[in-house]
């Protein structure tokens, strides 16, 4: 098991992109007041409490390894709130609510210079690059990748889906294998960001699913989808 004090967290480099682009998107935020400015404390904040959800759940799980993942990402919201000021339409939309879509627009702008259109791709009838993971979702599957998953439960779930490993090698990406599964979180994320996969937060992580069957999802009530 761990102790506190023998946490060994490793940060992927596209996380600590994801968080340098939230610093951008906040900067061209109509949300964001442009007269306050972007603190460089967002960025540092927002690293300090990624790394703090990645040991939290190294301590939880006693896993020997912790990596920072995307639920990590998300876990910044707070760091990100307490760094930005919003003017008053920020204000009515909900400080909690404006940093997660900053995330969001982050992971869909870094998601379009690694890998094609999705909206594209979806018009072509032949030779879609997201056509193994859409038909694994619209087979009634669904993944929820949850904040206490231990790695090996994590590698498992992701594992599971096809398409993903073909769409990492054929982007010809230099991606470590320490990165690997980070990757593979990235591109659910990313795609959820353009609609080919439904995203839904739960209190105890993410769910993803098929976005037709889930607006028919009643049981949709007992979570907070992202639009």
């Amino acid at each position: 098991s761990i102790k506190p004090g023998q946490e060994k967290i490793y940060i992927p480099e596209l996380a600590r992109d994801l968080i340098e682009q939230v610093a951008i998107e906040a900067r061209n935020s109509e949300f964001v007041d442009a007269k306050s400015g972007v603190s460089a404390r967002l960025t540092i904040a927002a690293l300090e409490s990624l790394i703090s959800s990645a040991e939290l759940r190294q301590l939880q799980t006693g896993d020997s390894e912790g990596i920072v993942r995307m639920c990590d990402v998300y876990a910044t919201v707070p760091a990100i709130t307490g760094k930005v000021e919003l003017v008053y339409e920020g204000e009515q939309e909900g400080a909690g609510i404006v940093a997660r879509n900053l995330i969001g627009k982050a992971v869909r702008t870094l998601f379009s210079q690694y890998f094609p259109d999705p909206e594209k791709d979806a018009k072509q009838p032949d030779n879609q690059v997201y056509s193994s993971i859409r038909t694994y979702f619209e087979d009634g599957l669904a993944v929820e990748l949850l904040v206490n998953d231990t790695n090996e439960a994590q590698q498992k779930k992701l594992n599971a889906i096809p398409g993903i490993d073909d769409l990492l090698f054929d982007s010809q990406l230099s991606i470590s294998v320490t990165d690997h599964l980070f990757w593979k979180e990235f591109v659910l994320f990313g795609l959820s960001e353009f609609s080919v996969v439904s995203k839904k937060f739960l209190a105890t992580g993410s769910r993803f699913a098929d976005l037709v069957s889930s607006m028919f999802d009643l049981d949709s009530l007992d979570f907070e989808e992202d639009e």
